[in-house]
């Protein structure tokens, strides 16, 4: 019978410290996703799985221009690593949540960068932005310049005609950038 219960202790221990380890390496390193919704069409497809690099997430980093890049669309509250641990797939798989709050977009503006939309075109400081992963040609337009606060960024989907992005939720906070595709 010790026998049995030491078997026990030591698969549940391997299980324990498997567990811990992909925890760790999904909200510090590296994170499979699936794309829902066409919003970034053609460039990703609905229901296809990518991975995402955490690493610019744990360290703050900036993501460059054209990045594809993972958001807490819930620009309005402020994001600690509670989140980060709660929002992993295997714990939110656990809690029995979906979370319908994460858009996959692309990197359009950085902190500084003054935005225009016109002649169905993206300009960034002064110059149309070369955006040769476009569905189609853009139909949003707009008089207003839009500056990109420090430490946020603006973020569009390539379907241009089909996405909810900076244009509707406002600019992303940096720590709102949750990695990005790899």
């Amino acid at each position: 019978m010790n026998k049995i219960i030491s078997e026990i202790r030591s698969w549940a221990g391997s299980i324990g410290i498997a567990f811990l380890c992909t925890l760790l390496i999904g909200i510090f390193i590296i994170q499979p996703t699936n794309v829902l919704g066409h919003s970034m069409d053609p460039t990703l497809h609905s229901e296809q799985r990518i991975f995402v690099s955490k690493i610019s997430h744990t360290f703050q980093q900036e993501p460059n221009y054209g990045d594809i890049v993972v958001i807490d669309s819930r620009v309005a509250r402020d994001r600690s690593v509670v989140d980060d641990v709660l929002e992993h797939p295997l714990i939110a798989l656990l809690r029995g949540e979906a979370d319908h709050h994460f858009y996959i977009k692309r990197v359009i503006g950085k902190p500084g960068d003054v935005l225009e939309f016109k002649d169905h075109r993206v300009y960034r400081n002064g110059e149309p932005v070369d955006e040769p992963y476009l569905k189609e040609r853009m139909n949003y337009t707009s008089t207003e310049k839009i500056v990109v606060p420090e430490k946020h960024l603006f973020v569009m989907g390539d379907n241009r005609n089909n996405s909810k992005d900076s244009r509707n939720i406002g600019t992303i906070p940096l720590e709102h950038v949750l990695g990005v595709k790899i």
